[in-house]
């Protein structure tokens, strides 16, 4: 029998994961033996019995063959959280291209130099009568200090205080502590005290098992995905496609409490930071402290806190960006990937996973179910709901039969035709006085995100595209344009190629000049900024958004941020000051992302008594994603959008892998570049397109110079195939180690 080798790591969770070690595989339990088991084995100088995960099987040893030791046994074919996220970490590894380690170091929680936090119980010891008694000798004797401790710990109704709150108050010093306790009046006791960041929250009232009022389409909704996730033939995934408005979170709670009914867990996805204290917010009216986050601005401590909550079952659900997926759950029941359109769940270093699919997988290891929302899906999403793969279930109408905003197209090149070169139209200043003086709320934008130095032309709208690729082209430092598609490029041109007009160029715009010029022309006007900028610190986010909230300022101005999933009931007016800086991204992302932006945008204009309006300022007002935009619909959009992805076979029309590669050496990288191309070349395949090499969008990154190849399948597992032997291939080219590599599928932004 070939002889078979295990990687062990010993510890999953600890600091240094980069350290695998190997054994050899006897041949009784060699048919037994998976990845995610727990494996015996000698350890060490001394060969004590230690257990360690398996993460990998394999022919191969990477070690001298005479010094291998070999497993005893298997000592536990499932160690519960542990072994899934094993199994997790090869699933990504596998279909997303990295190594098992990095795979590991995503999925598992590592333990942090961090260090917990205790806190002294103080425990009476004495029957009511007996410290009813005592209370009153120290009354007569004026021992007021522990007359105040005594009483204290009477009137709670398990007789314990907390020592840190005792001292806190000054009901008793450190020494009238210690007299109670060396005289048998009370037992202190060590307690786990968690950082809660939860502490730092307002709320009005926080009621357990309150009951969701649902409408009759959000209640046949929650029916029906109950139902279908109980079933046999259960879909991989349940899309809700829902207005903006139309209650979404409201059937996320519904099917929550009812998975938690049965005492089961919850994972909820939130794209943005500032979108977390509003959706927590609301989840702890409902689910009360049994809820916690997640986000970047959360310390060490508290980060560490929050997963060992929820090992040790001490919250139902977790709130949070992408990395919430590992939330180490041991009875799960239920992801909801909120706003699930969003490129931040996909992720942008290795392993580039995207959290809908892991999701997904996670929710089938655990016999759970998943739900995406959105009033916007993503195109990959809505197709494969198009193709039985998911669940379609939509929610047309707002809750309570509010209206949709009203939506407003203004052509910017007529703007400057009429001699305005104010980044404010004529008909926004005038909406914005009107608003003002009706004390409404305004919420104006600029979507900096994915701008990559697009050139058009402000007379007549004409965007410099690429003639292969049909995707803006990119201006560079060395005044060249290029695709980062096929590697096309040309001089920058100065002159429109359209009309001949010379105000052609890059748009350049912030946050920072608009709030200037909105100070200017409104100085009544209260007004908050929200960029990077201003959201540095740990609570910038909430304090910013509680302060409009509370109506402290009139105008917010942002980037994307501001306008995805807020709910403001005085704002009125909403604005997107430059709709194109998302259209013309250089990618064929770009039209969708402006249909969504602008639509969720719209969707922040009239959410309470008064009716909204948005303004999209465009110098492109025909292109068909901003009037399906503008008309606030889907379907009219998806199926533009899908006739332009069928004809350049981009996805979902067409599986696209990215391969990156990148050294220190531009010679080295031009010949490892075209090595690999020449390897993908060598089997053929019908229908596959190889695209490259060619430079980056970015050509070189702190020294690191950058190549890529871009390969188009319909057959997913086709380009896992391609993957797989080029990462054999460059295993056995040593001379390569000084070039890097890496894969993308599908991937979200252009390199």
């Amino acid at each position: 029998m070939q002889e078979l080798y295990a990687d062990i790591i010993v510890d999953i969770s600890h600091e240094k994961l980069d350290k695998v070690f190997q054994f050899r595989i006897p041949e009784e339990l060699q048919s037994e033996l998976k990845v995610g088991m727990v494996a015996e084995f000698p350890f060490g100088a001394g060969n004590r019995l230690t257990k360690g995960f398996v993460v990998g099987i394999s022919a191969e040893c990477n070690y001298d063959k005479t010094k291998v030791k070999s497993l005893i046994r298997i000592a536990g074919k499932d160690m519960g959280v542990e072994s899934e996220f094993i199994l997790l970490a090869e699933y990504i590894s596998k279909n997303y291209g990295s190594t098992m380690l990095q795979a590991l170091k995503t999925v598992v929680p590592v333990k942090q130099k961090v260090q917990a936090v205790e806190d002294s119980i103080l425990k009476l010891k004495l029957d009511q009568g007996q410290a009813e008694h005592l209370l009153k000798t120290y009354q007569s004797k004026n021992y007021k200090a522990k007359v105040r401790l005594l009483q204290e710990l009477l009137k709670t109704s398990d007789h314990k205080l907390r020592k840190s709150h005792v001292i806190k108050q000054k009901t008793a010093t450190l020494a009238v502590i210690k007299a109670f306790e060396e005289a048998g009046v009370i037992q202190v006791e060590k307690e786990r005290n968690y950082r809660n960041p939860n502490t730092a929250m307002e709320l009005q009232c926080i009621t357990e098992n309150q009951k969701v009022m649902l409408t009759e389409a959000q209640k046949v909704c929650v029916d029906e995905i109950w139902q279908e996730s109980h079933s046999f033939y259960a879909p991989k995934a349940h899309l809700i496609h829902g207005v903006t408005g139309s209650g979404k979170t409201v059937v996320y709670m519904e099917l929550i409490r009812r998975v938690i009914s049965e005492g089961r867990q919850a994972i909820v996805l939130i794209p943005e930071i500032a979108l977390t204290f509003q959706t927590v917010e609301r989840f702890r009216e409902m689910f009360g402290d049994r809820v916690s986050f997640l986000h970047s601005r959360l310390s060490k401590g508290e980060r560490f806190d929050q997963m060992e909550r929820a090992m040790n079952g001490k919250i139902d659900i977790m709130v949070g960006p992408r990395s919430a997926l590992f939330t180490p759950f041991k009875r799960l029941g239920i992801i909801v990937i909120d706003e699930e359109h969003e490129q931040s769940y996909k992720s942008e270093t290795m392993p580039k996973y995207h959290a809908r699919e892991v999701a997904i997988e996670r929710a089938r290891m655990n016999h759970g179910f998943v739900v995406l929302g959105s009033a916007t899906p993503s195109v990959e999403s809505y197709y494969k709901a198009k193709c039985g793969e998911y669940k379609l279930y939509e929610l047309k109408e707002r809750y309570a039969k509010r209206n949709m905003a009203a939506v407003e197209i203004v052509d910017l090149r007529e703007e400057l035709r009429q001699g305005n070169r104010s980044i404010l139209s004529r008909r926004l200043r005038e909406l914005m006085t009107e608003r003002l003086a009706e004390k409404e709320q305004i919420m104006l934008f600029i979507n900096r995100r994915g701008f990559a130095g697009f050139v058009s032309c402000r007379s007549c709208g004409k965007v410099v595209k690429c003639p292969h690729c049909d995707v803006s082209l990119s201006l560079h430092n060395n005044g060249k344009q290029v695709c980062h598609y096929c590697g096309y490029e040309t001089p920058a041109v100065k002159l429109c190629p359209s009309c001949g007009s010379k105000y052609i160029g890059a748009f350049k715009a912030g946050t920072q000049q608009i709030e200037e010029i909105v100070t200017r022309e409104f100085p009544q006007a209260k007004v908050l900024r929200m960029d990077m900028d201003t959201t540095r610190n740990k609570e910038g986010h909430g304090k910013i958004l509680s302060a409009f909230a509370r109506e402290e300022a009139n105008i917010l101005i942002g980037t994307q941020m501001i306008v995805k999933g807020h709910d403001f009931p005085k704002v009125t007016l909403v604005a997107a000051l430059a709709a194109d800086m998302s259209l013309y991204a250089n990618d064929y992302h770009g039209a969708e992302r402006t249909f969504q932006l602008l639509t969720q945008a719209a969707g922040r204009a009239g959410r309470g008594e008064r009716e909204g309006t948005m303004i999209i300022q465009t110098y492109s007002p025909d292109n068909y994603s901003i009037t399906t935009a503008a008309e606030q619909n889907y379907e009219s959009f998806y199926e533009q959008e899908m006739n332009y992805r069928n004809i350049m076979n981009y996805p979902p029309a067409r599986n696209l892998l990215a391969i990156l590669m990148t050294s220190l050496e531009e010679e080295k990288l031009d010949r490892f570049s075209k090595e690999i191309k020449e390897k993908i070349m060598e089997e053929t395949v019908e229908n596959m397109a190889v695209i490259g090499p060619a430079e980056a969008a970015i050509s070189k990154i702190q020294d690191y110079y950058r190549k890529v190849i871009y390969i188009k399948h319909e057959n997913y597992d086709i380009l896992t195939k391609v993957k797989d032997n080029v990462e054999c291939f460059v295993k056995e080219h040593k001379k390569n180690q000084e070039c890097y590599i890496q894969f993308d599928f599908n991937p979200i932004n252009i390199y």
